[in-house]
């Protein structure tokens, strides 16, 4: 039976404040960098004391058309900043420089999988701006604590249009944005350190209609889970509201981890209870088009083009391809392997398989795996040749590889006797023994029951301690057992 929640559909537009890995501010020379001493990262301009005056960050904009362009978005050659008023503890100058009127980026859309579909979320546009500072109010037990290190960190909003269905679909948005943002070197994009955090307008209507129903804000969800916690909490309450006959009320709503609810902070504010008007310090910004020539030429490879690249050069499967370019530094690392070996699924196999969790479980950085390329390559070539077994060589000499990374690894499998044999007589003789110690399986053997020949093939594989060359002794066993 269908319940009350299944006869709506869930409407979610996401705003996404990417911090920009500046080394500057948005408007002063002030240390844009994560962490610091409570208010160290400040000066009279981030404080907004009377008599500064702002300045622009070239590379926040910079950052803007790039993000702008693999996005799709029409680039505004002149766009401006606004003030954005409004009164709080952490916002030193009492108002926001952001872009209201004309932002440097319109349009465009980025392509999620979610739910096994392919869906286009359109981009209502990109903006840039500063951010706040942050209130602590878990410190002091009658007082919240400011720290104004982040205030006036540059900021590039992306607001999209209302096209998200579901929580699952909110993840895969955050996720390939965050993914996009790192893939351009504009952001680390690490949502643990607020670098990007997102606020969800989330409203309900029932199935079929097509009007949009009244929608609440949840403001600063720095984690995948708690926007799903948040975004599943908020519909339902909502839902319930409808049902029992009353109205949605349009509001700003914070989300409460401990308790997994959201509650009210204020009304929502329209455009004019923030006073919106023109900066007066800051000049429009110009984008001539020989810097826009500039940037589009110097624009990094994108996720999607690196999954096309992996398919269609490299012959490897979507699965694969998904995985390999997960990360900026994963991808890099794959086609640095693949220099040295034509072997390109044997290489993915290794990155994902092995050297991707020995990085994760020993806490390293990728660059940081010790077994140069070269000698990863003669170990994808010891297995192709047959020399070594599949299994030995994970399990035996890449771990040696490891110990030894200067060591090639035909050297090392040759010291630990790993070299697979085809000599008759050593063959002849484990086989022998395999099928002399098993004289029931023979005979269930020769009855019919084939399938025993895995069997015996593990036996002589631990006998030989993996010497044993697979086919030929699979062509002697079925000869010694007929």
């Amino acid at each position: 039976m269908e319940s009350i929640y299944d006869q709506y559909e869930t409407v979610i537009g996401l705003e996404i404040h990417v911090q920009l890995g500046t080394q500057s501010k948005a408007f002063c020379a002030d240390d844009a960098g994560f962490g610091g001493a409570p208010n160290t990262h400040i000066s009279a301009i981030s404080l907004g004391h009377p008599g500064t005056l702002p300045y622009l960050n070239r590379r926040q904009a910079e950052y803007g058309l790039r993000l702008g362009l693999a996005l799709g978005s029409r680039i505004q050659l002149t766009s401006t900043f606004d003030r954005k008023n409004y009164f709080y503890a952490d916002l030193p100058k009492g108002y926001q420089i952001t872009q209201d009127r004309a932002p440097i980026c319109v349009g465009g859309s980025l392509d999620i999988k979610a739910d096994g579909q392919t869906k286009t979320v359109r981009i209502h546009h990109v903006h840039m701006e500063e951010d706040a500072g942050k209130s602590i109010h878990d410190q002091a037990p009658r007082h919240s604590l400011i720290d104004l290190n982040r205030a006036g960190v540059p900021l590039l909003e992306i607001v999209s249009e209302p096209d998200l269905r579901s929580a699952n679909e909110v993840d895969a948005y955050m996720s390939a944005m965050r993914q996009l943002v790192r893939y351009l070197g504009i952001s680390d994009g690490n949502m643990e350190e607020g670098s990007l955090r997102c606020d969800c307008n989330v409203s309900v209507r029932k199935k079929g209609a097509t009007a949009l129903g009244e929608r609440c804000e949840i403001k600063n969800l720095n984690s995948m889970r708690y926007a799903r916690r948040a975004i599943d909490y908020e519909v339902k309450r909502q839902i319930d509201l409808l049902e029992a006959g009353d109205k949605v009320a349009q509001q700003t709503r914070h989300f409460d981890p401990d308790t997994g609810i959201t509650s009210a902070l204020r009304d929502k504010e329209d455009a004019h209870d923030y006073r919106y008007f023109p900066e007066p310090d800051l000049p429009p910004v110009v984008i001539s088009t020989a810097i826009l020539e500039e940037v589009t030429r110097t624009q990094p490879p994108l996720p999607w083009q690196r999954r096309q690249l992996l398919t269609s050069t490299y012959g490897l499967s979507d699965y694969d391809a998904e995985l390999l370019t997960e990360e900026p530094a994963t991808i890099d690392y794959f086609l640095g392997l693949c220099e040295p070996t034509t072997n390109y699924k044997a290489a993915a196999n290794l990155l994902i398989n092995k050297i991707l969790p020995w990085c994760k479980e020993n806490d390293q950085e990728l660059a940081e795996f010790p077994c140069p390329f070269a000698a990863l390559a003669g170990f994808i070539d010891l297995i192709d040749q047959e020399k070594v077994s599949n299994a030995i060589a994970y399990q035996r000499l890449l771990p040696a590889m490891i110990e030894a990374p200067q060591r090639q690894a035909g050297e090392l499998a040759e010291e630990l006797h790993l070299i697979q044999t085809q000599d008759a007589g050593e063959l002849d003789a484990w086989v022998a023994q395999v099928i002399a110690a098993h004289p029931d399986k023979v005979k269930a053997y020769r009855s019919g029951k084939k399938g025993l020949i895995g069997f015996f093939m593990g036996d002589v594989m631990r006998l030989s301690k993996g010497k044993a060359e697979p086919k030929a002794t699979q062509a002697l066993l079925e000869q010694k057992l007929a």
